[in-house]
């Protein structure tokens, strides 16, 4: 009986079995990590405030006087962040100077650092003095587009930089009070409001960096004393005791930050299950 002769095994073609094991090389190594259940021992997320540590050191830069501020007039509408208006002074400029200066004479781009400026014009010149005279490349200034926008103060947008005292009168009474809306869209931010951008801007730097040093440059003072309350556990209604004056230069001190407390939840043991009370 005639019988066909058995067929060979299909063969793939060989840049399909050059893929397969490109696929397979790329695959491996989360393969082996879901095999295991291994979870990263020092996975990092949201940082809680105030934090139980700081990978990275940092410096606080309130950026120099800006056109608005020397006319005495509050603009804090991110709609005219990036301006002309929104710049440096004159004086603005010699005040960013004196504290690029000061973080040379504290040594803090000695061993390289990381500018991150906020968008807003003033802020980003203030980073480009910085670096020039810290001899620190540009590619290092990174610019943050929102985290670090000006507090907006609602209807007080326009009027003299002095009536930003009957806002901090609010904040002494709750985080939570906004100032009054404003017809052309300036936001009317809460300390708390703004605790949230500046806790999500650390959480950011905290994951991406570490053992780093990092310069921030804010336009307003209200980011870095809030900021600077978060860190250290000051009540957020006395953060204006912490005010910065333009072109001011602060370093995070590590020991200002309280020891970290474990909750109860994390320390409690039963010894004797299941009567744990």
């Amino acid at each position: 009986m005639f019988t066909l002769p058995s067929s060979p095994p299909l063969l793939h073609p060989p840049h399909l079995r050059r893929r397969r094991c490109l696929l397979f090389s790329a695959a491996a190594p989360l393969l082996l990590l879901l095999r295991s259940n291994a979870v990263p021992v020092h996975a990092r997320g949201l940082l809680q405030m105030p934090p139980p540590r700081l990978i990275n050191r940092y410096f606080l830069v309130r950026a120099g006087e800006s056109e608005y501020e020397k006319l005495g007039v509050l603009n804090t509408n991110p709609v005219a962040k990036t301006s002309v208006d929104s710049g440096l002074s004159t004086e603005g400029t010699r005040q960013t100077a004196k504290s690029a200066l000061e973080l040379k004479r504290m040594g803090a781009c000695d061993g390289g650092c990381w500018i991150w400026p906020s968008i807003t014009q003033r802020s980003y010149q203030a980073a480009e003095i910085i670096a020039s005279i810290n001899g620190v490349d540009r590619s290092r200034i990174v610019p943050e587009y929102s985290f670090l926008d000006a507090r907006g103060v609602g209807a007080y947008e326009g009027k003299s930089l002095d009536s930003i005292t009957e806002v901090y009168e609010s904040d002494k009474i709750s985080p939570n009070i906004k100032p009054p809306p404003f017809r052309d869209g300036t936001p009317n931010e809460s300390v708390a409001d703004v605790f949230v951008r500046v806790t999500q801007l650390m959480s950011i730097l905290e994951t991406q960096y570490f053992g780093d040093t990092i310069i921030i440059v804010s336009p307003d003072s209200d980011n870095l004393t809030i900021l600077q309350a978060g860190l250290t556990g000051l009540d957020l209604r006395r953060h204006m005791e912490l005010s910065f004056v333009p072109g001011e230069v602060r370093l995070v001190d590590p020991m200002s930050i309280p020891k970290y407390k474990q909750p109860a939840s994390a320390v409690y043991k039963c010894t004797n299950p299941p009567k744990c009370t």
